[in-house]
């Protein structure tokens, strides 16, 4: 079967409803979601029950980077910086130093155990050296898992920072097999001049798409959304014509974004969230219509090699070795080399050696399909049952509320209390956007002159307002009283 435009969306709706049912199902069999996904793609793919033939590594990379620029841009949004604060020297060094060693240790296992050439190797280690924003992301919150010491934000922070450095490697390795006369030290400025501009542009972006958002005062909620739809693409181009990452540029802005006070904040990351899930299934369903199944069958032995390295051997040796200047207790230590999941990004960066027609461009993304299938299937399933074998998991409702789950939160509010402002009041004349509120509190309504007004967060406090407040206890209401009169940040 062909996809046309007549048939694309009718098929393209009913492979995302059958992912969604499938993916509801999945919890009770203990496999990670996203491995439903892929699935799907694969049976509705060529050789599958659906027939639809699909081989365009173009649009495959298209998708992928589209895809990644909302992964990594949600998970940017939902990163919280005062959990992340603490543990921000050790979430570089893994991904950073991590990566490198990971990408390093696998490319010379598999250059001295397959035909590849050393650039060959390594430039295939690259592709599989940096853990899956979208599947660690998915996986540890399906999974309701609560850690001990930071191990979580570590975890995402790691997750959601690597994948510039893995891209890196990439490019710099297929440039080596492309030009074997090259030295490998001629990767190095690459790697320097796309992390810095990466970095840079990303905290300026951020700044920037803050002071659009705050201060373009549109008539209409659902346009905000858009707007930061429009901020990320911006970001994301802009850096990448200018020879920075803009993998790294789209996740430093969107942590920057989330941390922030916007206007319609809740509706940008509910909206993003529901976008992340979007983009991951039309992500992996892609890989898995681009996957020929017979052609993974005669990489299968090499496949569980490789993946069995990776997961023993090069995962555990690059997480030791990084974290080797920082106090932690070795099972937290054996807990992130375990949650070292492989997932759609990088299959999305094995298409670029089909790009570039490299001889083993086939059998390199075959290899990376098999090993990020394996990496989820045997990692991700297990991602509870090692937390409780290390003593590293928490019961459930002990998890720590993350300011972002307190205002994504639909729960009922306990407390409600009318707050009446003098014109001394340190609020007057702010918009509610620039009060530093707590995030666990909300202002429901304000009495001005007589009327009710329903308050956004670009509505302006003025003197002898009267704010209906709602809170969840009486110390996010104190809270409340000290930012509104005294000007104190929450």
């Amino acid at each position: 079967m062909n996809l046309t435009i007549e048939n694309f969306l009718l098929v393209g709706s009913i492979l995302l409803i059958i992912s969604i049912i499938a993916g509801k199902t999945s919890h009770r069999f203990g496999v990670p979601i996203l491995l439903f996904f892929l699935a799907v793609g694969m049976l509705a793919g060529s050789e599958g029950i659906g027939g639809i033939y699909f081989d365009d590594p173009h649009v495959a990379n298209f998708i992928g980077i589209i895809s990644l620029n909302f992964i990594l841009f949600s998970g940017g949004l939902e990163t919280n910086w005062v959990a992340v604060k603490p543990v921000l020297r050790q979430g570089i060094m893994l991904s950073t130093v991590g990566v490198l060693i990971t990408a390093i240790l696998s490319g010379l296992f598999i250059w001295k155990v397959t035909n590849f050439t050393l650039y060959e190797g390594l430039l295939l280690g690259a592709i599989i050296s940096s853990t899956d924003a979208a599947a660690v992301f998915s996986v540890l919150r399906s999974n309701n898992l609560a850690l001990k010491s930071k191990l979580r934000p570590t975890l995402e922070l790691e997750s959601g920072s690597n994948d510039p450095m893995a891209y890196v490697l990439t490019i710099a390795f297929l440039g080596l097999v492309l030009h074997p006369e090259q030295s490998v030290l001629s990767a190095i400025p690459l790697f320097f001049k796309e992390m810095v501009l990466g970095a840079i542009a990303g905290f300026a972006f951020g700044k920037w798409s803050t002071f659009m958002i705050n201060k373009i005062q549109l008539d209409f909620e659902g346009l905000y959304p858009v707007l930061v739809i429009a901020l990320m693409f911006a970001t994301f181009s802009a850096t990448d014509a200018i020879g920075g990452n803009g993998f790294l540029a789209i996740y430093l802005c969107a942590v920057y974004l989330g941390n922030q006070e916007l206007i319609h904040k809740k509706t940008i990351l509910k909206m993003f969230d529901g976008l992340a899930w979007l983009m991951q299934i039309v992500l992996f369903l892609t890989l898995g219509l681009q996957v020929f199944p017979s052609q993974i069958l005669p990489v299968v032995g090499i496949g569980i090699l490789i993946s069995g390295f990776l997961i023993f051997v090069a995962r555990p040796l690059s997480v030791f070795i990084a974290l080797l200047p920082f106090k932690m207790k070795q099972r937290r230590r054996w807990y992130i080399s375990w949650v070292g999941l492989r997932g759609a990004v990088p299959i999305v960066f094995a298409t670029y050696p089909l790009l570039a027609g490299i001889e083993k461009a086939n059998m390199i993304f075959n290899i990376v399909f098999f090993i990020s299938v394996t990496s989820v299937l045997v990692q991700g399933t297990t991602l509870s049952l090692v937390a409780k074998w290390l003593h590293v998991a928490l019961p459930a409702k002990a998890k720590p509320r993350t300011p972002i789950d307190l205002l994504l939160s639909e729960s009922v509010k306990k407390n409600m209390e009318e707050i009446h402002l003098p014109g001394a009041a340190a609020a007057i004349g702010k918009k509610i956007v620039e009060l530093n509120f707590p995030i666990s509190a909300n202002i429901a309504m304000i009495k001005r002159s007589g009327r009710y007004i329903t308050p956004t967060g670009s509505t302006v406090i003025e003197g002898d307002d009267i704010l209906v407040v709602l809170s969840n206890d009486e110390r996010d209401m104190d809270a409340v009283r000290a930012c509104l009169l005294h000007g104190n940040p929450a």
